[in-house]
């Protein structure tokens, strides 16, 4: 695994989380949401437990400690999401969850001390202001649900950034393993305490949930967490950038969504912002080379 290698792997992963949507929704007809992360995470679990193996012997308290605290993260951000998108427009929810790519460069700097790279700032906002045009339709007003989609949004920043900090130390396999049990528990308790947990319904319902909880869940974020040690977090962040561009072209393809001249200079936006935060990075890393 090289640099350009974790980059194409967290192009497909993001490709498959921005197929996700279309899955969620199916899967929300027939289950609560809590529950639906419940199914979803517990399913990446029992997909992966087995893949450490001897692994587990060697299990440390800091480990598990690393793992319950991204877990609990993962579960917070996702629920914040969530429950947000029941208040506020799909196209609001879209933009502000992807405004996690302007969070992380400050994460990096008032949570760890790494300055802000000039070469970043203005690659994330492009990305930002690209997610808008493919997103926001109706103008943007700040409302209850807003406020959660920020916090679940500033929330993933704090995951990707603390995350690339462990894996430096930590297995990114055990690490996501531990996350999914940890998250899928939550996503129990929650099902119990505030909703009627039950069973997907038809073959559509079931396929939904296998599909997030093996591709998006299990695939995705044990590859996004091996990719996170050859990249930066805010690569990363702008990769992420990619995903609405994906959901919006399966909306096409599957759901014969419109995609108009709005959406085509979005997605124009957010490309260019990944290709110039690539270039970025790749003259840091140059530069941190020859120091």
């Amino acid at each position: 695994m090289n640099t350009k290698r974790a980059e194409m792997l967290m192009l497909f992963v993001t490709f498959c989380w921005g197929s996700s949507y279309l899955f969620m929704k199916t899967g929300l007809e027939s289950v609560g949401p809590f529950t639906l992360i419940a199914y979803r995470f517990g399913i990446a679990f029992a997909a992966a437990a087995l893949l450490p193996g001897r692994a587990w012997r060697s299990l440390t308290r800091p480990v598990i400690m690393a793992g319950v605290i991204t877990g609990a993260l993962v579960f917070i951000s996702f629920s914040c999401l969530v429950i947000g998108v029941e208040y506020t427009t799909t196209s609001n929810a879209g933009f502000i969850t992807s405004l996690m790519v302007v969070f992380i460069p400050f994460v990096e700097k008032y949570g760890y001390g790494r300055p802000v790279r000039a070469g970043i700032l203005f690659p994330s906002a492009l990305s930002a202001a690209g997610v808008g045009f493919l997103t926001l339709h109706r103008g943007l007003s700040l409302n209850p649900g807003d406020l959660l989609c920020l916090c679940g949004a500033m929330l993933n920043a704090v995951q990707v950034c603390y995350a690339s900090r462990l894996l430096v130390r930590m297995d990114a396999l055990m690490l996501s393993v531990l996350q999914f049990g940890v998250t899928g528990l939550l996503g129990v308790a929650a099902a119990f305490l505030l909703e009627s947990p039950a069973l997907p319904t038809g073959f559509s319902g079931w396929f939904s949930v296998g599909y997030l909880g093996l591709i998006c869940s299990a695939f995705g974020f044990i590859a996004q967490l091996t990719a996170q040690k050859y990249t930066s977090a805010e690569r990363i962040g702008i990769l992420f950038c990619l995903e609405p561009v994906f959901a919006a072209m399966i909306g096409v393809i599957v759901l014969h969504e419109p995609f108009g001249t709005g959406s085509l200079i979005g997605a124009a936006l957010v490309l260019t912002g990944v290709i110039l935060s690539g270039r970025s990075s790749r003259t840091d890393r140059r530069r941190e080379a020859e120091v």
